[in-house]
């Protein structure tokens, strides 16, 4: 099934908007599959040209670097999970179930998600966010590219979580603190559990269940304690 689904990007993050040509699509769709593959730190924009058929100094037409890049594609993805988000909860009344049916949105192992382009591959690029997300904000140049609001895509979504945690229990002081940690932990323990297996509880192969149980707990137990209270 093929959809139409253009999320609005910063232009700050590109000097050319790569949804408005094919070579750029094509950047930005094997640059995810390039990372995916090899990891950051080895991605040059040499082996992505490469990969591409094209001039190196064509992606530098798009991406002033690739640390922009890294950071259009992990925005792409906040924005993009921000609007399952939004889909999933829509009709949803009761703030309890919209907190539990946003908790495995944050897992996103199932591609089978509504106005994903089919163009995109999501499990890489989830993979691409677990490993490499953070890379996007922990430079010594943070404060700038916060400034120029790179950040906003992360930031609205845990705003939006905070907002939900908020309509479950409006006197929980902690709500944006508690979404920011939910959802790093979401990628985190995903993360230990395939590579530093001894920093969880979840021995042998990961799955969805055993990490969103923990999330579910993690959640809940910290907002509900507050109601009794």
């Amino acid at each position: 099934m093929n959809y139409s689904l253009h999320l609005q990007m910063n232009e700050k993050l590109y000097l050319r908007d790569p949804e408005q040509s094919d070579l750029g699509r094509r950047i930005v769709r094997q640059g995810i599959l390039l990372i995916h593959e090899i990891g950051f730190e080895e991605t040059t924009f040499r082996k992505l040209a490469e990969r591409l058929g094209t001039k190196e100094a064509s992606i530098y037409r798009y991406f002033e670097n690739k640390h922009r890049l890294l950071v259009y594609i992990v925005a792409w993805y906040w924005r993009w999970l921000d609007y399952q988000v939004v889909y999933e909860t829509n009709n949803i009344t009761s703030p309890r179930q919209k907190l539990e049916r946003i908790l495995p949105i944050l897992l996103q192992r199932s591609t089978d998600t509504p106005a994903t382009p089919d163009d995109i591959d999501l499990r890489a690029l989830h993979n691409v966010v677990i490993r490499e997300a953070s890379k996007a904000y922990l430079t010594r140049h943070v404060s700038d590219d916060n400034r120029e609001q790179l950040f906003k895509p992360y930031k609205d979504l845990c705003g939006r979580l905070a907002d939900l945690i908020l309509d479950f229990n409006p006197n929980y002081p902690y709500a944006r603190s508690r979404a920011s940690s939910l959802i790093e932990t979401a990628h985190y323990q995903a993360f230990f559990m395939e590579n530093l297996p001894s920093l969880t509880n979840f021995g042998g192969e990961p799955t969805d269940d055993t990490l969103l149980a923990f999330l579910h707990h993690l959640l809940f137990s910290s907002i509900e304690r507050t109601v009794k209270e």
